[in-house]
């Protein structure tokens, strides 16, 4: 599931029925469970893609440092032996494998935040979906 995906399932959910609110309030728990296990399940694959990065970040630091095994310098040489910390820190800001666990957890925090947006709206559901009606009963008496 990717972000693009969740946002074409709530465009299609948010939208709120007018004439069926009666239903439409029915839906508000499965709606909540549906974007909650979402939130659950990409969560998860955030802590995945952390403890993911520790590991990547250990191998190239000890790539940079001089301190892997021969066989990975054999297939990807690197001829010096950095020693300072601001300069492991710049290679590790800069390595390409870093930087691609890094996007990832970036975007499980995008996904995250946009779920948590729609468990909010989920969640006030009910108080537009009052609203509607109490408009829609004083509408028909005359009210305004």
């Amino acid at each position: 599931m990717n972000l693009e995906q969740i946002q074409e399932m709530w465009e299609k959910d948010s939208k709120i029925d007018p004439d069926n609110l009666h239903d439409e309030s029915l839906k508000i728990p499965q709606l909540h469970s549906k974007y909650y296990t979402l939130y659950n399940t990409i969560t998860l694959l955030r802590e995945r893609s952390r403890e993911q990065y520790a590991k990547v970040r250990l191998e190239r630091y000890n790539y940079y440092t001089g301190e892997s095994n021969s066989e990975t310098y054999a297939e990807r040489p690197f001829p010096y032996k950095v020693r300072e910390k601001d300069a492991i820190q710049r290679h590790l800001e800069a390595d390409d494998k870093m930087n691609k666990v890094d996007m990832k957890i970036k975007y499980y925090d995008t996904m995250l935040k946009f779920l948590e947006e729609i468990i909010r709206a989920v969640s006030n559901r009910t108080y537009q979906i009052k609203n509607a009606q109490s408009n829609g009963i004083n509408f028909q008496a005359g009210f305004n």
